[in-house]
């Protein structure tokens, strides 16, 4: 587990043996097994979650349905609202699949960079990709229609089209999973034209 995490940690700084041990010290990495609900709307958590294995879902139940907004797969982090501002989630997420997670809190971040500066730049730079990242994706949902996120989704992220059910990825498109079934047979006869 820990050498997956190191192994995308070097892509921005490396490391020295003393880092390390202080990262296997913090007792970060958990098994979760698919299906575990890692946040609850309602609930207050101190939990931010970096993904070394498996898939989680970022979902709201608006009306009794479940509306999906977000998947982070293998070395995609997220820290939720909850965390940063103290209030009541909004939303939940799961387990899509059994995964490998590190579990950080903010203190014990804290004391991580107060010991190596250098994890807080590091943060920094993920932070300011995550956020470029999620820019994009709003700006291409909201100016798509559902066929073209469909495409883009297989051009992206072909591996969810195998990771998650249909209902989760037809509401993370923002159709229903009979419009999702439309979808992919019109594409189909297209393919074969």
């Amino acid at each position: 587990m820990q050498e997956l995490l190191f192994k995308f940690i070097s892509k921005y700084i490396t490391l020295t043996e003393e880092e390390k041990s202080a990262i296997l010290s913090l007792d970060i990495f958990r098994s979760v097994k698919k299906g575990t609900i890692l946040l609850s709307e309602g609930q207050i958590s101190r939990n931010g979650y970096f993904v070394l294995k498996g898939c989680i879902r970022v979902f709201y139940t608006i009306n009794g349905e479940e509306k999906t907004t977000a998947f982070y797969t293998e070395m995609e982090g997220i820290t939720p609202q909850c965390v940063i501002d103290g209030r009541p989630s909004e939303y939940y997420i799961s387990c899509v699949e059994d995964c490998i997670l590190t579990v950080s809190a903010p203190e014990m971040e804290a004391d991580i960079f107060e010991k190596f500066p250098k994890f807080e730049s590091l943060c920094r730079i993920l932070s300011e990709e995550l956020l470029a990242k999620q820019k994009i994706d709003f700006d291409a949902f909201k100016t798509s229609s559902p066929e073209q996120r469909y495409l883009d989704l297989l051009q992206k992220r072909p591996d969810l089209l195998q990771r998650v059910p249909q209902h989760q990825l037809a509401s993370y498109l923002g159709i229903t999973p009979q419009s999702l079934s439309r979808l992919r047979a019109r594409l189909y006869e297209k393919s074969k034209d």
